[in-house]
């Protein structure tokens, strides 16, 4: 396990290289700049804030320059939290814990590592409230429609994960949103002041993501229910609860525990599209409107943020899929 975990750590090094070269040279690509939309800016204010930011230098020593920041500088955290932000929230500050500066960004006042620190923890609370959400509802339907396979459970469960498929969070948001908050008035139309501003948001990206776990645990489970252990189990006299609790859910919900690598670190890191349309002060919104802006900063301080949650939730996925599945071993 330890020399597994070791493994994977450090070809985690070189995979976050390759994205961060490849994120900042796309980024230097595109047309316009950070200042380029300020139409009342002097030239001379203009060429002040570019020599400020260090954007006149050459682009290689912008590169390493922004490599020997982003670079931790230490392996085990000095203080995981930063002591209290201007809610009173103990924060979790990278540059406190490992020494990463995400630098200042172009657009605010404030620095990346404070935005990441802010806005984080909110689309980390959307997304766990999302994430069980879309569990709940995807195994029990999986689990339904694999009991009752080619019955009109089987269909109905079907239906809903096929309509979950296709139709897009920009869609369903909107219209939950126009129903239940516009002429109901059951919820807000937008913000995160109350506990109930998380229900249609997490309602809609956990209904996103219930689809596909949903197939994923009905053709995992149909295919471990036809296997011989199964037969020879019921033939025991096993009860039908107890095949599928004890025999045939451990290694019916491997295909689901694959998927969910990725998809937890996307549901944890906030929907760029939820939280755009309710105005959710999470890293998703931020985002989008940085990559509107070209604030360069941002941009890659939550890139770098975003592929460090994947790798460590594909790590635990492969360490669940070891523990579910005896014939898998972590070398």
């Amino acid at each position: 396990m330890f020399r597994f975990v070791a493994s994977r750590l450090l070809q985690a090094v070189p995979v976050m290289f390759i994205i961060i070269t490849l994120a900042f040279f796309l980024l230097r690509f595109m047309p316009g700049g950070p200042f380029t939309a300020e139409k009342n800016l002097p030239p001379e204010v203009q060429r002040n804030l570019a020599a400020y930011y260090h954007l006149n230098d050459p682009l290689w020593k912008q590169y390493a320059d922004y490599l020997w920041d982003v670079c931790p500088k230490r392996l085990m955290p000095q203080r995981l939290f930063a002591d209290t932000n201007h809610d009173g929230r103990a924060d979790f500050d990278l540059k406190a814990a490992f020494g990463i500066d995400l630098r200042p960004s172009y657009r605010s006042s404030r620095t990346v590592n404070e935005i990441i620190a802010d806005e984080l923890p909110v689309s980390l609370q959307l997304g766990a409230l999302a994430l069980l959400l879309a569990l709940l509802l995807g195994l029990s339907a999986g689990a339904v429609a694999a009991l009752w396979h080619n019955r009109w459970p089987d269909r109905l469960v079907s239906s809903f994960a096929l309509t979950g498929i296709c139709v897009p969070t920009f869609v369903l948001g909107p219209l939950l949103a126009l129903v239940f908050a516009v002429h109901l008035r059951w919820f807000n139309v937008s913000g995160w002041q109350e506990p109930r501003d998380a229900v249609l948001p997490a309602l809609v990206l956990g209904f996103a993501y219930a689809a596909p776990i949903a197939r994923l645990a009905r053709g995992g489970l149909i295919e471990v229910l036809g296997q011989d252990f199964i037969r020879t189990a019921r033939a025991k006299g096993a009860s039908e609860g107890r095949v599928v609790l004890r025999h045939a859910l451990r290694g019916g919900l491997l295909p689901v525990v694959t998927w969910l690598g990725p998809a937890t670190a996307g549901i944890l890191t906030g929907s760029f599209v939820i939280e755009k349309i309710f105005q959710i002060p999470g890293l998703g919104r931020e985002f989008v409107a940085s990559v509107g802006n070209r604030d360069y900063v941002l941009v890659l301080g939550t890139v770098i943020v975003y592929a460090g949650f994947i790798i460590v939730c594909n790590l635990l996925a492969d360490i669940a899929q070891a523990w579910m599945n005896p014939k898998l071993t972590l070398e």
